[in-house]
């Protein structure tokens, strides 16, 4: 796949831009040229009409008629191309005309307008008429004094054209200076602009399993914009330490426990092949072999188990049946009472309600028997578990108590962590794995809940799990 460069793709949106700019300034100039420059032509030609139309008079004759003077003809708007004029009187005869007339040049007036443009051997000229213009001399015997005469005067715009090219000109150089100044400096600062982003991906890329820290200049920390997406790498590499760790050490721990058993197992094995032995003797072996086989097999169903957690916990779930807490509870109390009873633990059940949720009845006997396996086996001898189950607000509470030693305080916090035993004094005949809370913690998350423990030393330790339920 292509890649695209924004770094790129800024510049040339923003040269663009200027570019477009710089052209539109141009016409825009030059327009406003043009204009002023033929307002003023215009204002000139007027000028030169009215001073041709001054030099018209009353002849001395009897009676008088109109006559032109040339002598006083105003010198042309540009010397390289004569003026064109002709002046009529008002019965519509010719009065004067200049040498250079062409009667094209009326012939091309627009309706109702006193300006027009002209084109004559392949030259441009500017053209005025005005009409009913009073002739100056007026005095003597037999002048009518309502004479009038029009003129149409031509000027070639050659001029105007010279000089808006030479603005255009002017105009387009400057503009490009300044362009070529602009996209420089666009370029300087589009990059320098972007910096922040090519140090946080360098940051990125430097990241590695033994160092998860996004070591990012201050330039990157101080740009709002990528302030907010610094922040999320930060909690998303937090994220992936903590799940990188976990995994590590979970394979650590696993690799640890499972080394133990299959020792075991293996010198079994190897102590019953060391000489004959008799059918009973073979038996025994193989009875000793079983009891590790079975440790394996506990503890491999605990890894299953918490997989299976963590595997709902990241949202692979589907359509699950409708489970009663209570219920569940109940039949998981049930399945542990002989247990407790061995140790004259008595279990008391309080239930509230009917609590309901969607989910998987093996998962919710699997959080109470971890905990009422935790709680019986440390309650003493004639003690009491109490396993209790309450609705409120939307939320199912359900505790477990027990009346033992207690949990230490620098152990209280972690007592929720894979192959973790609080009392290290614990084997793995007596204490289990270490894998029972953990387990109870996953598959409690996993469905939106939470868990945690509050002890008091020697007054025993309860267990408060809430689960969101069905409204």
């Amino acid at each position: 796949m292509r890649k695209v460069s924004i770094t790129r793709r800024l510049i040339v949106f923003v040269a663009l831009t200027q570019v477009v700019l710089t052209v539109a300034v141009i016409a825009l100039a030059t327009y406003l040229m043009r204009w002023q420059l033929r307002t003023s032509f215009d204002a000139a030609l007027h000028g030169r009409a009215m001073a041709v139309a001054a030099l018209v008079r009353f002849s001395e004759d009897d009676p008088p008629k109109l006559i032109f003077d040339p002598r006083l003809f105003p010198q042309p708007i540009d010397s390289r191309y004569p003026d064109l004029f002709i002046v009529y009187g008002p019965d519509g005869q010719v009065i004067a005309k200049s040498p250079t007339w062409t009667t094209s040049i009326s012939g091309l007036q627009p309706r109702n307008q006193s300006h027009w443009n002209a084109r004559i051997d392949s030259r441009r000229f500017r053209v005025i008429q005005l009409k009913d213009i009073p002739v100056l001399d007026q005095e003597g015997p037999g002048i009518a004094n309502s004479a009038t005469i029009t003129v149409i005067y031509a000027a070639s715009t050659y001029e105007i054209a010279e000089h808006t090219w030479a603005m255009a000109i002017l105009t387009s150089f400057g503009s490009l200076i300044l362009l070529a100044l602009a996209t420089t400096a666009t370029v300087w600062l589009v990059k320098d602009g972007l910096s922040p982003v090519a140090q946080l991906a360098d940051s990125a890329d430097h990241v590695t399993a033994a160092d998860w820290k996004l070591n990012v200049p201050a330039k990157v920390t101080e740009t709002v914009e990528l302030a907010p997406l610094t922040a999320a790498m930060d909690r998303m590499l937090a994220t992936l330490e903590r799940a990188f760790t976990s995994q590590r050490e979970f394979v650590t721990n696993a690799a640890h426990e499972l080394k133990t058993p299959i020792a075991v197992l293996k010198s079994t094995l190897q102590l019953a092949l060391q000489r004959p032995r008799r059918a009973d003797e073979y038996q025994r072996e193989l009875q000793n072999a079983l009891e590790d086989v079975g440790r394996l097999e506990t503890l491999t169903h605990s890894m299953l188990r918490l997989a299976r957690a963590e595997q709902l916990r990241s949202g692979h779930r589907i359509d699950m049946p409708l489970v009663d807490l209570a219920a569940s509870c109940e039949a998981s109390a049930e399945r542990w009472r002989p247990m407790a009873e061995t140790k004259s633990v008595l279990i008391e059940i309080q239930s509230e309600g009917a609590p309901q949720v969607n989910g998987d009845p093996d998962d919710f006997e699997t959080i109470w028997n971890n905990l009422l396996d935790n709680a019986i086996r440390y309650s003493p001898v004639g003690g009491k578990v109490r396993l209790s189950i309450a609705r409120q607000n939307g939320t199912a509470h359900i505790e477990v108590e027990d009346q033992g030693p207690g949990i230490r305080e620098q152990d209280l916090q972690n007592i929720f962590e894979r192959f973790h035993r609080s009392d290290p004094s614990r084997s793995r005949e007596t204490g289990g794995y270490g894998l029972g809370l953990a387990i109870a913690k996953a598959m409690v998350e996993a469905y939106g809940g939470s868990i945690e423990a509050k002890t008091r030393s020697g007054c025993g330790t309860t267990f408060y799990v809430e689960l969101p339920v069905l409204s």
